[in-house]
């Protein structure tokens, strides 16, 4: 029997109505990695929380379809694709304070506030430049290595060098920078510092000499970076300003990776003596490829994005994120919101 084209439209609106009565699929929380127990009871309160099977953009735009609530640990690409692939999410929680992979535009075109932890982990990532300092300057893994190894002699062929009376150069003032500042003055330490967003009388108050860029370069014996990974910062660590440092010095970034132009930099200067010593929590992409000839240095200190993830930073952390997270459920306002303008309740 031939079907008239009535008909068929007739057809066609009864299975589009049969479809808007199919039920919605269970609404779940999803993150991209595990949480701690107080996140895990503070979210399944709302839908049961599941773990991406993997941080790939594809898994992440299937798995994340019948999801109210995001968590983002680590460097998982939050794209556009996968943000517009969750049409029932509510809110995108970040562990942390850096959010360059999450697509805030996207977020905040579709009214989903982000929530983050700016703050929260400072004291852990500013303690671990003290210590990364101390270890370099010490030559801590020097010295533990050649003695394991039988070499007591090592001691009169080598010597360390000493963080009282040297200069140290902190790029970026923020939470972690200030703190930075604050630990090493009890180690007789001069502290300039370069951010072009802080007033130098607060930089005064802190007992910190606001100066140029170049200057900082120029007089600083340990060069620590604490500034945001953005557009204006990314890879303007480059050669050309490393090499303005004093023979000799020390480069500690725990920032973010990008911030420095390229490990081939950094590998070139420690092969020339130009940095005595380097220590690096963080790189431009990760996990990162320890096959890079960098990796060889005995003069250099590594950790895996780590340093800010202490027991204490990540409880507090996860306490802070989980909380925000609850408040955008109830309808409250978080303490920490990357795009403010969704809690308005207005699309852009």
């Amino acid at each position: 029997m031939q079907v008239t084209l009535p008909a068929l439209g007739h057809w066609q609106n009864a299975l589009n109505e049969s479809h808007r009565r199919l039920p919605m699929p269970s609404p779940i929380i999803l993150a991209t990695q595990v949480l701690d127990d107080y996140a895990e009871s503070v979210l399944q309160t709302f839908a049961p929380l599941h773990i991406a099977s993997n941080m790939q953009e594809a898994t992440l735009c299937r798995e994340i379809q019948p999801a109210i609530g995001l968590v983002v640990r680590g460097l998982a690409p939050i794209t556009a694709a996968v943000i517009d692939a969750a049409p029932h999410l509510k809110v995108i929680g970040r562990t942390g304070v850096g959010y360059e992979n999450i697509d805030i535009a996207a977020a905040t075109r579709r009214g989903i506030p982000v929530v983050y932890t700016p703050g929260v982990g400072a004291r852990a990532v500013a303690e671990a430049t003290l210590g990364f300092m101390l270890a370099l300057c010490k030559m801590i893994t020097y010295w533990d290595s050649a003695l394991k190894a039988g070499d007591w002699n090592s001691r009169y062929q080598a010597q360390g060098r000493d963080l009282d009376g040297k200069t140290l150069g902190i790029i970026g003032l923020g939470r972690i920078g200030k703190l930075v500042a604050e630990m090493a003055r009890p180690f007789n330490m001069n502290v300039v510092a370069y951010d072009p967003y802080i007033d130098p009388a607060l930089g005064a108050s802190l007992g910190v000499n606001m100066l140029s860029m170049e200057a900082v370069l120029q007089q600083a014996d340990f060069l620590t970076l604490h500034c945001p990974q953005n557009a204006e910062t990314f890879g303007f660590i480059n050669r050309q300003k490393l090499e303005m440092l004093k023979p000799g010095a020390y480069l500690i970034n725990l920032a973010r990776g990008g911030v420095i132009d390229s490990l081939d930099t950094v590998d070139a200067l420690l092969r020339n003596g130009h940095l005595r010593g380097a220590a690096l929590d963080v790189f431009n992409v990760e996990p990162c490829d320890t096959r890079h000839p960098l990796f060889q240095n005995s003069n250099l200190l590594v950790s895996p994005h780590s340093m800010a993830t202490t027991l204490g930073a990540m409880t507090r952390i996860f306490k802070a994120m989980s909380d925000d997270m609850a408040a955008i459920f109830q309808g409250r306002p978080p303490e920490s919101v990357v795009n403010p303008e969704t809690l308005t309740g207005k699309k852009p």
